[in-house]
């Protein structure tokens, strides 16, 4: 994902990711992460263009796997949603996972948007 928002300066880059959520749903495990282009060609703002979300959403099925979320890059700001990514938030199921390349070293960060109300989660790498 940091790699993906690099490579999209100086526009925010985005993309989907899928992989499962436990049982009592408090733990989501990304399994795999849809890179796309941003449609909206913005260093504002992003759009994932509906044909990947589809394709990223049928190859998500067959492998048994759900749509978890979606990420997208600040390039001179927080690792933070902005009152346009709260406004726009689709799905208060999905986690929102924004990568800052406002500083030296790139900042990843995921929330929750629950009825315009952003809470931060916990991230972990793991093999």
């Amino acid at each position: 994902m940091v790699a993906h928002a690099y490579a999209g300066l100086p526009n925010e880059a985005c993309g989907l990711f899928a992989g499962e959520v436990s049982d009592d749903g408090a733990v989501a495990t990304v399994h795999h992460f849809y890179a796309t282009e941003n449609e909206a060609a913005s260093a504002k703002f992003y759009t994932v263009p509906s044909t990947a979300h589809m394709r990223a959403d049928r190859d998500a099925d067959d492998r048994g796997w759900e749509m978890l979320g979606v990420m997208h890059s600040h390039t001179h700001t927080d690792a933070y949603p902005s009152p346009t990514d709260i406004s726009q938030a689709p799905y208060e199921t999905w986690h929102y996972v924004i990568v800052s390349l406002r500083d030296d070293l790139p900042a990843l960060r995921s929330f929750r948007i629950v009825a315009g109300e952003v809470t931060e989660e916990p991230v972990e790498l793991t093999d």
